[in-house]
C-alpha cells in the first residue's frame, strides 16, 4: 500500500450514522489516519467516544473545538486532507456543500478543502428526500465540481417505505475510500 493518507470522515444526522463506526475503524485498520467530524444532528443518532476509539484521534464536533496549537481544527483538518468522505450524508449537508453554505464544522473543511482532496458522498435519507428535484440539483451540481458520489442503495427505509435511499454498503464504501485516497 502507498503512503498513509489523512481522512475527514465526515458524519451527519442519519439512522446509518452508526454504520460509520464500522467505516472508521476499517479504514483506520487499513492504516489511514482518520479524523471524524460529526453534525449536530448526527449526534442525536451516536456518540463520538465510538469513533475517538476507533480512528485514536479527537472527534470534531463543533466548529470552534479547539485543539494545541493556533490552528483552528477545522483548517488543519482541510488542509491536511487526502480525502473527505461523508458517510452519511444527509439532503441537507449536500444541499449546503452544493450552496457554500458552511455553518458547521462539517461543512466548513469542505468549503477550505485543499484542492488536491478527493471528495466521496454516500447518501442516506427516505427516498422521496433523495429523488426530489432541488436534491437531484445539488447532486448534479457536486458532480459537475469532481464530487464522487457511491450510492443510495434500495431495500427496506427506516422510515417505513421500501425503495431508494439506504446507505450504500459499508464495505464497498471502505473499498471506494482506499482506491481514492491512494
Amino acid at each position: 500500500m502507498s503512503k498513509n493518507k489523512n481522512i475527514v470522515m465526515g458524519v451527519t444526522g442519519s439512522i446509518a450514522a452508526h454504520k460509520a463506526a464500522d467505516i472508521t475503524s476499517q479504514l483506520t485498520k487499513n492504516g489511514h489516519s482518520v479524523n471524524v467530524v460529526m453534525t449536530g444532528d448526527a449526534q442525536k443518532f451516536i456518540t463520538p467516544l465510538p469513533f475517538k476509539t476507533l480512528s485514536r484521534n479527537p472527534v470534531i464536533t463543533n466548529l470552534y473545538d479547539e485543539e494545541e496549537g493556533w490552528k483552528p481544527a477545522h483548517i488543519r483538518l482541510a488542509d491536511e486532507a487526502d480525502l473527505l468522505l461523508i458517510a452519511p450524508a444527509t439532503a441537507n449537508v449536500i444541499a449546503k456543500l452544493a450552496h457554500g453554505i458552511a455553518d458547521d464544522a462539517l461543512t466548513c473543511i469542505a468549503l477550505a478543502l485543499n484542492p488536491k482532496a478527493r471528495i466521496l458522498i454516500a447518501p442516506a435519507m427516505n427516498g422521496k428526500m433523495w429523488l426530489h428535484a432541488a436534491t437531484q440539483a445539488n447532486v448534479a451540481t457536486l458532480k459537475k465540481r469532481g464530487v464522487e458520489f457511491i450510492g443510495p442503495d434500495e431495500g427496506m427505509l427506516s422510515c417505513g417505505y421500501e425503495g431508494l435511499g439506504r446507505l450504500w454498503p459499508v464495505e464497498k464504501i471502505v473499498e471506494r475510500a482506499l482506491k481514492l485516497a491512494r
